[in-house]
């Protein structure tokens, strides 16, 4: 496997542990709808608000911010795949779409959360 894709999933571990952490219940990773896949499916420690993560992680910032890689393109596929998550169980919750963005190098590591990274409207 490819460093990258190694990080990558290193880092979807990771970001899964934190929200465990905070009091998240994670409901699906990985999950894949047409041409979509959302990192995380999560509820709220309230369990009120369901929560679309996407996890970037790069190993430097250099070419910018984990962040600034989720495109247009990219949201508009996450909010699809959610679409779909949330008709497929019959989930009338309100949902959130953060972003957590990791860097991880040798010196490094460093989390970042996201809450209510974009709308989907």
């Amino acid at each position: 496997m490819a460093y990258h894709n190694e990080l990558g999933e290193w880092g979807e571990k990771f970001a899964t542990d934190y929200l465990l952490k905070k009091g998240y219940q994670i409901l699906e990773r990985n999950y894949y709808y047409d041409r979509a896949e959302v990192d995380i499916i999560a509820k709220t420690k309230a369990g009120d608000r369901m929560v679309c993560v996407e996890v970037k992680t790069r190993n430097s910032d250099f070419f910018g911010d984990p962040q600034s890689f989720v495109s247009p393109g990219k949201i508009k596929l996450l909010v699809k795949a959610m679409d779909a998550y949330l008709n497929e169980h019959n989930i009338s919750l309100e949902t959130r779409f953060d972003i957590i963005a990791i860097i991880k190098n040798k010196s490094i590591e460093e989390l970042t959360h996201y809450e209510d990274a974009f709308y989907h409207f």
